[in-house]
Order: structure tokens, then C-alpha cells, then sequence
């Protein structure tokens, strides 16, 4: 496949310059304006290639469709990145930096000589010898996490206006905010996208479908204590700040945990603790891959909430729980021709096919569970949230082929 059209590279560049970082503190949608910043250039980018209904709406959302080309009456598909950026490292100012055919050996960052990027850290970079890496700086993450998503797309709606000999159905384009804080989807209009079948570009190495994610429940154990002069308290307070830390104390040290799960393990993560005398809470997120295990450690949690209140007697608690996503398998599995027709798009990029499952989620898994089966392809992401976060134009380059090659697929399969 000729892609000598290509833009990637300068387009990708062009958007980590653009600082989209998320406020998770923020109850606005998106949760910071900035965020549209960028998305206002995809409006516009789109609009100069051809894509006349681009459109950027209040929440921050971009909505666009490349017309189908064939007469065949083929289900609409979407492909969908996020354009927002983890608060876990600050975004603004980033400063791509391109290492041309990279050899094996250690990756200096300009702007902090402490920062080392290493093969044998990063072991994924040993399959990238002779790719062009593209790093920030040292001071920033790189954004590559979903601005490698972004580009890809972009590129691909450039390369299939301009061959109309890649003969596909009508294509919707969708570019969300807030991903990196769960609320990606929060306020889409499904009606107005119009998809039948969905494809996130938000995956790490090269090769990898990822059709199976995380369920998801956030969960928050409320503890009430008494509170009483401190000077006269005795046989009157009970502190919840005691209460909640005992309780954190009595969660399993060994298992149950991120520090201490892989692979199919589920977990439960305390992250976050908060409160004073009369109440203090502690925020959980409750993890696995199958659903009803969730209702199981919310029980566990409960029944460890009882325990920590019996050791101080006059302290209650109460329990919130709030569901988040679920496992994209559960929708995936009732139509198995999205994740076989993606299979067939690397087959013919060259790849082989590695399914994997998300330790996490995407948009694509509250997409699922909204009328867009949705699973996740490749960009080459990879040490995402970090100042080594780093991507391979290679990889990149190939997940574009990969769309080409998807939309042509299920043309072909439609009558």
C-alpha cells in the first residue's frame, strides 16, 4: 500500500503542542476548555479535506462522516480517539521530540539529562530498532495517549477522501474529551453519531486487538464518627479518621490489589481517603473481568466496614456504590464479525493478531453497553501517564493501514 500521501508525522507534532489536559476536579464537560482547542482544529481539518458536516459541539465533542462510496448496503462504522490528556503528568507545553531510526541504544530527554528512556526498561522499544520514536522533552508527558488515536484517524479520513478507489460504507468520525477521567462519554449524543459498529484507537503495541476489558464500580465507605472537645473527649469521641484508618488496615496485604494482581486477577484500590473527626471517607475503584465479582468484594468491603466499626463502638458507616463500565466482551461476544473483521484488516497490514484484554477501560467499553459494540486497535502508545511515555511512527503508520484496510473489509462482506 502506497502511503506516500501521508501526513502523520507533522499532524501528530501539531497536536501534542496543544496542551488538553483533563481536570478531574472539574464538574464542567468537558472539564476543561482547553480541550476544545484542539478539537477546533480537527473541525477545521476536516472541513478543508472535504468532510462538510465536521462540527464541534458545546460539550466538546467532534462529529463527522465521510459519505459511503459503494452501493452496497454496508453497516456504518465508527472510529473513535480522545483528545483529553492524563492529569497524572502535566501536558502543557509539550515539546515533541523526533529520534529518527532509532538503534537499540539509551534515549536522552533534551530537557532533563536524569531522564533515561531504555530498551531494557522498556522492552517493547527492542522491536523498534530502526523506527522513528517520537519522545517529549523530559519535562511533560508526550500526549501520545490519545493523540497517536487522533492522528491516526485523521490520517486515515485524508488517505480514503483521496483514493476513492478504497471502496467502503459511510464512515462517522468521533473525537471525545475527558477520557482520562471516566467521563469520555458522558454526554454524547448517539442519535447524532448514527454508527452501527465502533472502533477505539487507544491500544499500546503494534499487532494487539483488544476486545475484552475491565468491569468497572466506583464505590465510597462512609464513616461517621462523634465528635467532642479534645480536652474533655474521653468515653465521647470516636474519631472516623480512626475508624477509616483502621478499616484500610484490614484489607488483604497480599492479593486484591493493583500492586498484586496481573493478567485475569481483578482488584480493589483504595485512592483516595478524605474526612475529619465526624466523617471521614475512603473512595474505591473495584475491578475485574467478570461482572459479578464486583458485587462480591463490595460485600467483602462491607463486611471489612463492619469489623473496623465493631472496634469502635459508636461508629457507623454507610455504603455508595456507582457503576462505571463494563466488560466490552459482554456486547462483543453477539456480534462476532466486528472483532473477525478486524482481524482480517491486520491480516492483510501483515500482522498477526494478538487478542488481548484491557487491564482497564476505553470509551469503547460505555460505548458497548450504549448500542456501539466497540473494541480497541493499536496506535503504538506506550509508558502512557509518564515522562518516558514515547510511540513509534512505524506503529502508527501501520494502524492507519489497518483502518484502510478495515473499511474495505466490510464492504467487501456486504451485499
Amino acid at each position: 500500500m502506497n502511503l506516500s500521501n501521508y501526513t502523520l508525522l507533522d499532524r501528530f507534532c501539531k497536536y501534542l503542542q496543544i496542551d488538553t489536559e483533563a481536570d478531574p476536579n472539574s464538574v464542567t464537560q468537558p472539564s476543561s476548555e482547553k480541550q476544545k482547542n484542539l478539537s477546533k482544529i480537527l473541525v477545521e481539518e476536516l472541513h478543508a479535506m472535504g468532510i462538510v458536516d465536521a462540527e464541534l459541539d458545546e460539550f466538546g465533542y467532534v462529529y463527522a462522516t465521510i459519505p459511503s462510496n459503494t452501493d452496497k448496503q454496508v453497516p456504518i462504522l465508527c472510529f473513535c480517539s480522545h483528545v483529553d490528556t492524563s492529569p497524572d503528568v502535566t501536558g502543557k507545553g509539550v515539546k515533541p521530540v523526533v529520534h529518527a531510526n532509532y538503534d537499540g541504544g539509551l534515549i536522552h530527554f533534551e530537557d532533563d539529562k536524569s531522564l533515561v528512556l531504555s530498551a531494557e526498561e522498556h522492552t517493547y522499544l527492542k522491536e523498534r530498532i530502526g523506527d522513528t520514536i517520537i519522545t517529549a522533552s523530559g519535562t511533560t508527558l508526550l500526549g501520545a495517549d490519545d493523540k497517536a488515536g487522533v492522528a491516526i484517524i485523521m490520517d486515515f479520513a485524508n488517505y480514503i477522501i483521496h483514493h476513492p478507489e478504497v471502496k467502503h460504507g459511510a464512515i462517522k468520525i468521533l473525537f471525545t474529551p475527558d477520557e482520562e477521567i471516566g467521563r469520555g462519554v458522558d454526554a454524547i449524543d448517539m442519535k447524532k453519531l448514527g454508527a452501527d459498529f465502533g472502533y477505539t484507537l487507544d491500544g499500546g503495541e503494534r499487532g494487539v486487538l483488544e476486545g475484552e476489558s475491565f468491569s468497572a464500580d466506583g464505590m465510597k465507605v462512609i464513616f461517621e464518627g462523634i465528635s467532642a472537645h479534645p480536652g474533655y473527649a474521653k468515653n465521647k469521641m470516636v474519631s472516623a479518621i480512626k475508624v477509616a484508618s483502621h478499616f484500610v488496615e484490614l484489607l488483604p496485604k497480599n492479593t486484591w490489589s493493583p500492586e498484586t494482581t496481573s493478567g485475569k486477577e481483578g482488584f480493589v484500590h483504595p485512592l483516595h481517603i478524605e474526612g475529619g473527626i465526624e466523617t471521614t471517607f475512603v473512595q474505591f475503584i473495584i475491578r475485574d473481568f467478570e461482572t459479578a465479582k464486583l458485587k462480591e468484594y463490595e460485600n467483602q468491603i462491607e463486611q471489612l466496614a463492619q469489623e473496623a466499626i465493631a472496634a469502635y463502638p459508636g461508629a457507623t458507616f454507610k455504603i455508595e456504590v456507582k457503576e462505571q463500565y463494563r466488560n466490552m466482551r459482554e456486547m462483543l461476544d453477539q456480534y462476532p464479525q466486528v472483532m473477525g473483521n478486524a482481524m482480517e484488516a491486520y491480516k492483510r497490514a501483515g500482522l498477526q493478531t494478538r487478542i488481548e484484554s484491557i487491564r482497564g477501560g476505553t470509551d469503547g467499553s460505555r460505548l458497548s453497553f450504549m448500542g456501539l459494540p466497540c473494541p480497541n486497535i493499536f496506535t503504538g502508545e506506550m509508558a502512557i501517564h509518564s515522562r518516558k511515555e514515547y510511540v513509534s511512527l512505524q506503529d502508527m503508520e501501520k494502524a492507519v493501514e489497518v483502518l484502510i484496510n478495515l473499511c474495505q473489509v466490510w464492504e467487501e462482506h456486504h451485499f
